[in-house]
């Protein structure tokens, strides 16, 4: 359970919510309940590094044109990984143009109020838990399986960070040795085999248009890499989002459940169970701006 409560306040203050991918950009506002308002977003330019961040940076002038502006009081920021100290600076490895980019600063100085950034799975984490399908659950895994594989883990209703803010990059268990290259450099990464950007290069389809074959081929990799963190941590809830998980729809589901039941064979762990998240399409967004607000409030 991820607690972002606070005292009510007379005026409502907002979370601006940046979540950056490999695809797309978004950016919205959260308030303190949860609820996402003014969300826009663009394709993430293949450009360099100036020419990512003038698109963001766009995208935010748009959204905070709204009346709510004032009422902004921090920005919180879900983002691919790996980064390092807190997220100062940021090595998405599906934004080649991005290489210990100083992403907190560059934000700071643009708007003037505090900002904190964490890796996006981790902040879909902090969502869920918060006002999504892990409301009131104290430990869960939480998934993003989109153009790359993150994750992020509630233990014991904490966040966990790791040393350098990376803790719960699912996408790097190794589920198949002999498997394709990933860009972090080793074979076999969950993220080089279910990722959209491998189903991509392994058959030139979207998703969506996939065989059942590979579906299910998809599925049961992202059970296998789940069984392995559930006899770890003693997890029992798997939550899964992302734009190649949700538009594979329960076919997919119905493949990482029975793989992970294969696989998952010890008492505490053979009752877990893959879901598709709460939140829905709206949940990047949601758990950026539940970065914001656990941010500002030591949470």
């Amino acid at each position: 359970m991820v607690s972002l409560s606070t005292t009510p306040k007379q005026l409502t203050e907002y979370s601006l919510a940046v979540d950056i991918g490999g695809t797309k950009l978004a950016v919205g506002i959260v308030d303190e309940e949860g609820h996402l308002f003014d969300a826009t977003m663009a394709p993430t330019p293949k450009g360099d590094g100036e020419s990512i961040f003038s698109t963001l940076r766009g995208l935010i002038a748009t959204v905070l044109q709204s009346a709510k502006r004032d009422s902004v009081v921090v920005c919180g920021v879900g983002c691919g990984g790996p980064m390092r100290d807190d997220g100062a600076f940021v090595s998405p490895l599906n934004i080649p143009g991005w290489r210990d980019f100083p992403l907190r600063e560059r934000l700071s100085t643009l708007l003037q109020i505090p900002v904190f950034v964490d890796n996006d799975a981790k902040a879909l984490a902090l969502g869920e838990g918060w006002v999504g399908a892990a409301k009131g659950v104290t430990n869960f895994l939480a998934m993003v399986v989109s153009t790359g594989v993150g994750g992020g883990i509630v233990l014991n209703g904490r966040l966990l960070d790791g040393r350098l803010g990376n803790a719960g990059h699912i996408g790097h268990v190794i589920v198949t040795p002999t498997g394709r290259a990933c860009g972090c450099g080793a074979k076999g990464c969950l993220e080089a085999e279910a990722s959209g950007t491998a189903l991509h290069a392994m058959t030139g389809q979207l998703p969506t248009d996939l065989t059942e074959r590979y579906v299910e081929r998809t599925g049961m990799m992202v059970g296998r890499a789940v069984a392995i963190v559930s006899s770890l941590l003693d997890l029992d809830l798997a939550l899964v989002g992302g734009s190649v998980a949700l538009g594979m729809g329960e076919r997919f589901f119905v493949a990482a459940n029975a793989e992970l039941h294969e696989r998952a064979k010890l008492s505490f762990s053979s009752s877990a169970r893959i879901a598709p998240v709460g939140l829905g399409g709206d949940g990047p967004l949601v758990g950026a701006g539940a970065v914001g607000w656990r941010g500002i409030r030591g949470g």
